[in-house]
C-alpha cells in the first residue's frame, strides 16, 4: 500500500444518514398534522340524493310558516272574543240601570228607553206587558233608582252573550210610606250583535228581592 493513500475517519466522513433523517422528518411529520387537520370528506350525493334532500328542507320551511300563521291566527281570534265578551259585558252593564230606573209621573221615557236596545223576544214580552206595568206603576206611585250595578259575562262568542246583572236599587212608594227602601234585582241577560251594537234579546229575572218596610 502506497504512503500518499489517506484513510478518512469515521469522524471525517460525511453523515448522510443524520442530512437524510433531518430533512425528511419534518416532511413527514407536516404530512402528519395536515392528514389530521383535513376534514373528512363527504359521499357524493346522487340526483335522488339531493331531491330528498331538498324536499326535506321545503318541508321543514312550510311547517315552521305554517306553525306561525296557526298561531298568528289563534291568537287573533282569541283577541276577538276578549272584544266581543267586553263589549257584550259593558252594554249588559248600561242596559241594566235602564230597567232599574223609572217614575211613575214620567213613564213614557222609561218604556222609550227600554226599547231601544231591546229585540227579539224580550221586546215583544216588554210590549205585551208595558200597559199592565204602566197602571201597576202609577197606581202605586212608584219611583226606582238604580244605585249598583255588578255584571259578568259567563259565556260568549263574538256574536251573542249571556251576562249575569245583579241591580242595587231604592224603590219610593205608597208600599213604602214614601220613605226610599233598598232593594236588589237580578237576572240572567242574553245578548246578540246587530252591527255594532249589542242589543238584549233575552231577560230571565228570577223573583226580585222586595224593598224593606
Amino acid at each position: 500500500m502506497s504512503d500518499n493513500t489517506i484513510e478518512q475517519t469515521p469522524a471525517e466522513m460525511p453523515d448522510t444518514t443524520a442530512a437524510e433523517t433531518s430533512t425528511a422528518e419534518p416532511e413527514t411529520v407536516g404530512r402528519g398534522w395536515k392528514s389530521r387537520l383535513r376534514a373528512p370528506a363527504l359521499p357524493a350525493l346522487g340526483p335522488r340524493a339531493r331531491i330528498a334532500v331538498g324536499a326535506a328542507v321545503v318541508f321543514a320551511l312550510a311547517a315552521s310558516l305554517g306553525s306561525s300563521v296557526y298561531f298568528y291566527r289563534h291568537d287573533g281570534h282569541n283577541r276577538d272574543l276578549l272584544a266581543a265578551q267586553e263589549q257584550a259585558r259593558a252594554a249588559a252593564c248600561s242596559y241594566a240601570p235602564l230597567l232599574a230606573t223609572y217614575d211613575a209621573k214620567n213613564l213614557d221615557a222609561y218604556f222609550t228607553a227600554v226599547e231601544k236596545d231591546a229585540t227579539g223576544d224580550w221586546r215583544k214580552q216588554f210590549d205585551a206587558t208595558s200597559k199592565e206595568l204602566r197602571d201597576v206603576l202609577t197606581q202605586g206611585q212608584v219611583v226606582s233608582k238604580a244605585t249598583d250595578v255588578q255584571c259578568a259575562v259567563r259565556n260568549a262568542d263574538r256574536d251573542s252573550a249571556e251576562a249575569i246583572v245583579v241591580i242595587g236599587q231604592t224603590i219610593t212608594s205608597l208600599g213604602t210610606q214614601g220613605k226610599p227602601a233598598p232593594g236588589q234585582l237580578s237576572m240572567v241577560m242574553r245578548l246578540e250583535r246587530s252591527g255594532d251594537r249589542w242589543l238584549v234579546n233575552k231577560v230571565n229575572s228570577p223573583l226580585a228581592q222586595q224593598p224593606q218596610s
